[in-house]
């Protein structure tokens, strides 16, 4: 982590309506040139986050500060120059695309936006075409005339462009075949270790988020849960609810446990959250404790933040029963 943090939040909140707590008194930081994954299930945040950190979501309550910055006074003084600092990858990437623009003009409308220098961004659009393994006639071409992976690499082209110093990326690998997945991956990772970049993605492809990033971030109803290197994440998840996410895919669960966890009940509303652990009401290891106090996010032996009074407990437990409930 460096001295000054590229992204921090700071008890940030987000309430929509006075009712519904999207973010509740999130606190994060995240370094220069880190890549983060963000996980959890729908509703626990992630997009919220994004939103926030763009600034296309103002904060209830708390602080967010880009590369230094506060993200409120960066959009009142120069709206600009903080859009050229973090640049975010939609999840519909075609959705993106004016229907009624050629992809070369889509391209050098931000040139136009930002007053940049016509002759140096050409090049560097050819350049980046080349990068992303996209031909030059499709400058000429409408976004209805070209393929999702495509529009994808347009979105990430249109992007970098700014030479931003922060990706963030929403699902940007959905809905593309599993080897147009991994390619532009490989090619965003390229890209990030070579121009130094933040990169924030959030996904439900925990196979991404393994492959991809250094450090994940679970989220569950507004609250980070559990913030963790990710190795050690999916070595040893140590909140009951990132152990859920994992035991889904055996392939992905701590010792490749067989049997996934089934969670009882429904996801409580944002709007009237759970006294104590939000997570307490689904939790198959809860006790007493956990539905009358909120638990803190504390550092783990293993250096990880978890938001639990009984940290490894369900791991514990699933691998105690798998061992046929042996007490040795």
């Amino acid at each position: 982590m460096t001295s000054r943090p590229s992204v921090s939040l700071d008890k940030a909140s987000v309430v929509y309506l006075d009712v519904v707590r999207a973010l509740d008194g999130v606190s994060l930081e995240i370094g220069t040139g880190e890549t983060v994954g963000v996980v959890g299930e729908s509703g626990s945040g992630k997009s919220t986050l994004c939103r926030l950190l763009v600034g296309l979501t103002r904060p209830t309550d708390g602080a967010v500060s880009v590369e230094g910055q506060s993200v409120t006074a960066a959009l009142k003084t120069d709206a600009k120059a903080f859009r050229r600092q973090i640049q975010m990858l939609m999840q519909d990437a075609v959705a993106t695309l004016s229907p009624r623009m050629t992809i070369g003009s889509l391209m050098r409308e931000a040139v136009a936006i930002h007053s940049l220098d016509r002759q140096e961004t050409e090049a560097r659009i050819l350049a980046l075409l080349e990068r992303l393994r996209l031909p030059k006639s499709i400058l000429d071409r409408y976004p209805h005339e070209i393929s999702g992976g495509q529009a994808r690499r347009v979105g990430v082209i249109r992007a970098l462009l700014l030479r931003p110093s922060v990706l963030v990326a929403d699902e940007p690998t959905a809905g593309l075949d599993v080897s147009v997945q991994g390619e532009l991956l490989n090619l965003l990772l390229e890209l990030q270790r070579e121009m130094n970049l933040t990169f924030i993605m959030v996904s439900h492809n925990l196979h991404v988020i393994k492959r991809v990033t250094r450090r994940t971030i679970v989220m569950y109803l507004g609250q980070i849960v559990e913030d963790a290197p990710t190795a050690a994440l999916f070595q040893r998840p140590a909140h009951p609810y990132s152990t859920t996410l994992l035991s889904t895919n055996p392939l992905l669960s701590a010792g490749g446990a067989a049997n996934p966890i089934i969670l009882q009940g429904e996801i409580p509303s944002n709007a009237n959250p759970p006294k104590g652990c939000r997570f307490h009401t689904r939790c198959p290891v809860a006790q007493p404790a956990c539905a009358q106090t909120m638990p803190e996010l504390t550092k783990t032996d293993s250096g990880s933040l978890v938001r639990c009074h009984f940290p490894y407990s369900l791991a514990l437990t699933s691998a105690h029963q798998q061992a046929g409930g042996s007490a040795d």
